[in-house]
């Protein structure tokens, strides 16, 4: 009996346990999606005066976004 495991006890949402195949795969691309829209939304939020002196303009936003988030 000591070697059956608790099904209640196993986590599935252990980041341990999601490295490995295809929800590993879909769990990277959910992060990177939610940090491309995180990083959009903080951009937008700048003021023009803001943005210039990050170097970057309204029309730079898309390439950061799609390069760099």
């Amino acid at each position: 009996m000591k070697d059956e495991v608790d099904m209640a006890s196993v986590s599935t949402n252990n980041p341990i346990s999601l490295n490995f195949g295809p929800l590993a795969r879909l769990s990277a691309f959910i992060r990177a999606k939610l940090d491309q829209m995180n990083t959009r939304a903080e951009l937008e939020r700048l003021s023009e005066r803001e943005l210039n002196d990050i170097g970057l303009c309204r029309a730079d936003i898309d390439d950061v976004v799609k390069n760099y988030a």
